[in-house]
């Protein structure tokens, strides 16, 4: 299956399904997928400063796409935290390396989960949607040898979607395995 498989599905099957669906007059009012965005907070990172490069080097990898540490934005002193040291880790994808990555997740990553049930299937009130991953060895791309500890992840799919029906829905079509209600 080549990269744009998804794109192509989106435009070819899933478009027409959701204009039927939602009553849309014109293809363009149908909800479409704007970027997915990888998100690790890593809180730990303020005792050691290699998480950070570890976890940026893990999330390029699974990505394809350089990832860049997210600042702090003020001290907290109970947390021994200062204005901008680095305390997390994203990456937002867009166009293609976006449809590689949802493919990927769905066909792959998300299998890989043990005693998987599905996903939770509440979004944010705007159509968009969050995942929480608990442990990045669910991608392939990993290599578990090389891990020294496990991180988990939040990945939010943003939509154009103007309510969680219409964004429930395009997700769905997309395959994300939601949980039966």
């Amino acid at each position: 299956m080549n990269t744009a498989s998804l794109k192509q599905d989106y435009r070819e099957r899933i478009v027409p399904i959701l204009l039927k669906e939602f009553g849309y007059s014109s293809v363009m009012q149908a909800p479409k997928l704007e970027k997915i965005v990888l998100n690790q907070g890593l809180g730990i990172a303020v005792a050691d400063k290699k998480i950070i490069e570890v976890a940026i080097n893990e999330m390029t990898t699974i990505t394809g796409q350089k990832a860049v540490a997210t600042i702090s934005k003020k001290d907290i002193s109970n947390f021994k935290l200062r204005k901008k040291m680095p305390i997390g880790v994203r990456v937002t994808l867009r166009g293609d390396r976006m449809y590689e990555f949802l493919e990927r997740l769905i066909r792959v990553a998300l299998p890989r989960v043990r005693d998987f049930k599905g996903i939770e299937n509440k979004l944010d009130g705007r159509g968009n949607y969050t995942l929480g991953i608990t442990e990045q060895i669910i991608f392939p791309e990993i290599n578990i040898d090389g891990i020294t500890r496990l991180l988990g992840m939040n990945i939010t799919f943003v939509t154009t979607a103007q309510t969680d029906e219409e964004g429930y829905a395009l997700l769905k079509e997309f395959g994300l395995p939601f949980k039966k209600n």
